[in-house]
């Protein structure tokens, strides 16, 4: 049975927002020059101020999620609205509403699943130094540990299918959303690209939530809590090599001692080294289990992707 795509597929735009009364009205209205045909989508995180009553007045279908944090949102949002491509973007107006009709359809023409707005800036004010270093030292972690990724893992432009916003499981609570999205792509191997939007300052009164190191450090954590899940045999295999080799240094003395006079004086510490040794094979042979149970459940999130359809027929 075939199904003729609709030639203009049903575009959301969505944005979670948090105190961004001074920015919302204009992101809102921008995306709507853009976008004409698209649903702007509001989605108010305990707002204390007027971003709510801002960004229905602008337009938007203005909803709310209690729990407090960006990934709580992103969560409620791919739970809550039915699309064929979805375009995700902050609402503090440092993103270009005019790369949105680029990145729908180059997503949509070329069948990815997902294309990340990567950020080009010349405004220090835009892209503080110290977020430009983190960024590029995370993005260097991903690469390391998943191989091939993106230039600018941490952008939160994106436009995704329908079939990767179905398939997420979401289960970041704060601004380390950006970085599962980015390993869940890379974890199925789908398609995926980049390309390149201009970011610009915060207008004028309005402040950033995000906090350069202790969220660079809960995204540093979550990488290499995704690397246990994803990679445990590589993962518990290096914990097992450094405690084999603390093992081996404690006991290398104790054995060239025992060549040489036949005694052993340093039981306590020849203990120690026995039962580090065993701890390591332990390590060694949890990693050889998970790694099994990672690629049933790899096995599993894929075979669901590819039942979701690209479309909503």
């Amino acid at each position: 049975m075939h199904h003729t795509l609709d030639p203009t597929p049903r575009v959301a735009v969505l944005i979670p927002c948090y105190n961004e009364e001074v920015a919302i009205g204009q992101v809102v209205k921008d995306f709507q020059a853009a976008l004409p045909q698209a649903a702007i989508y509001v989605y108010d995180n305990n707002s204390s101020d007027r971003t709510a009553e801002v960004a229905r007045e602008a337009g938007a279908a203005v909803r709310v999620e209690r729990r407090q944090g960006k990934g709580n949102v992103v969560r409620r949002m791919f739970a809550d609205i039915e699309a064929d491509v979805y375009l995700l973007v902050d609402g503090d107006a440092t993103y270009d509403a005019a790369s949105g009709p680029k990145m729908v359809h180059t997503l949509v023409a070329e069948r990815f699943d997902m294309v990340v707005g990567c950020r080009t800036h010349t405004q220090t004010e835009a892209y503080r130094p110290g977020h430009v270093f983190g960024n590029a030292m995370l993005t260097g972690v991903v690469a390391k540990l998943f191989g091939r990724s993106f230039t600018d893992i941490l952008s939160g432009y994106r436009a995704f299918s329908r079939r990767f916003v179905k398939s997420f499981p979401a289960l970041s609570k704060g601004f380390e959303t950006e970085t599962e999205l980015t390993v869940h792509a890379l974890e199925l191997r789908m398609p995926v690209t980049e390309i390149d939007t201009p970011y610009g300052a915060r207008p004028d009164g309005s402040a950033s939530k995000l906090s350069t190191y202790r969220d660079g450090w809960r995204i540093l954590r979550l990488i290499l809590q995704l690397y246990r899940h994803e990679r445990p045999l590589a993962y518990f295999s290096v914990l097992a090599a450094l405690l084999a080799l603390l093992s081996a240094g404690l006991a290398t003395p104790i054995i060239l001692e025992y060549l040489e006079t036949g005694l052993v004086p340093r039981f306590p510490t020849a203990i120690l080294s026995t039962g580090i040794m065993i701890l390591a094979f332990l390590f060694f042979i949890a990693g050889v289990i998970l790694e099994t149970v990672t690629r049933g459940r790899q096995e599993i999130k894929r075979l669901l992707y590819l039942q979701m359809s690209r479309w909503e027929l």
